[in-house]
């Protein structure tokens, strides 16, 4: 009967050879089993990555609709916060400055029109609001607060209108500072900080959301003529005049009013992109979901399989074990006779 043998450095060898198979084998499935995905990519797709670079992709380009979409949502919430309490303030304001307009009383005229001017500084501030290091209505210019402070905003209009001495006069040179083209000296130049509008965001595939409202926007400034206004009429304007400091007060009444429904307009647009915004977050993230479990389905290890051969992988090292020690033992002596 003829056999073959190795030398006892090479069953060494080979005994070493098996036991760091196993115990790499071992940790390979430990951790499968701990991840639940399997450690070869390439085996797992059957070497056709098509699929799976397709769905990693998808997954790549939603997690930045993500980002996109957190700061529109941000942004916009900040936007409706300000808007809202502007809007309570011209409520307020419009119906007072006719009341006292109406009346003659040059008390009330005054009274009405300084509160007018408290509330144009509260206008001011709210759309000077930052939120997260950024001017909500500065437009792209988003680290440059939007509006200069209400002091610095009466002087220049005061200037503009320096030379005029009836309440008409003065009514038609403010609307001109404010309504001038950027580099006449009126209110883009003097007064706005901030940018362009910003462009769409784009929240999800084929969609994007306009929130490019600025503190330049015709809204804004239509608002924030009849407060001016009437903060001229508090510091002294027309002095004397009390029938033109009651028509430059009705004035301001009737822009603060008609500027109320279009701050509330403003309000609703950008509410609405604020409800687009969300929507498509939503999608978003019921599609992400949906592409992780089609990409755990593609690389996913079956726990059961992979618990299985595990133990087989263990039971093999249990027996390699025993082999070793028991083959480290022999001795020729024992089978001498």
């Amino acid at each position: 009967m003829s056999f073959l043998s190795i030398g006892d450095m090479a069953q060494l060898f080979q005994l070493r050879q098996h036991n760091a198979g196993l115990k790499s084998l071992a940790t390979t499935l430990t951790a499968e089993l701990t991840s639940g995905q399997k450690h070869d990519t390439g085996t797992a797709v059957r070497g056709d990555f098509t699929a799976l670079a397709g769905v990693e992709r998808s997954l790549t380009t939603l997690a930045a609709y993500a980002t996109a979409t957190a700061e529109a949502g941000q942004l916009a919430a900040t936007q409706q916060v300000a808007l809202a309490a502007i809007g309570t303030m011209l409520a307020e304001a419009g119906p007072t400055l006719l009341s006292a307009a109406t009346s003659s009383s040059p008390t009330m005229v005054s009274a009405t029109t300084a509160d007018a001017r408290q509330k144009l500084r509260a206008v001011i501030a709210a759309l000077n609001t930052n939120t997260a290091g950024r001017y909500a209505f500065a437009g792209d210019a988003t680290d440059t607060r939007p509006l200069a402070p209400a002091e610095a905003l009466l002087g220049a209009i005061g200037t503009a209108v320096a030379a005029e001495t009836t309440a008409s006069g003065i009514i038609a040179a403010l609307d001109a500072w404010f309504d001038a083209p950027a580099g006449v000296g009126g209110f883009l130049d003097t007064a706005y900080g901030g940018g362009a509008p910003l462009a769409p965001f784009a929240v999800a595939s084929g969609e994007s959301v306009e929130l490019g409202t600025t503190a330049a926007a015709p809204e804004v400034r239509n608002m924030l003529k009849g407060l001016a206004l009437a903060a001229l009429v508090a510091q002294g304007a027309l002095a004397g005049d009390a029938a033109g400091r009651a028509a430059r007060t009705r004035a301001a009444g009737e822009r603060v009013l008609t500027a109320t429904g279009s701050v509330t307009a403003l309000a609703a647009r950008i509410g609405s992109a604020e409800a687009g915004v969300a929507d498509a977050a939503t999608r978003n993230t019921a599609e992400g979901a949906a592409l992780e479990m089609a990409r755990a389905g593609m690389t996913a290890a079956d726990p059961y399989d992979t618990a299985t051969a595990l133990q087989a992988v263990q039971a093999q090292l249990e027996t390699l074990y025993t082999l070793t020690a028991r083959l480290s033992n022999l001795k020729l002596t024992d089978y001498l006779r």
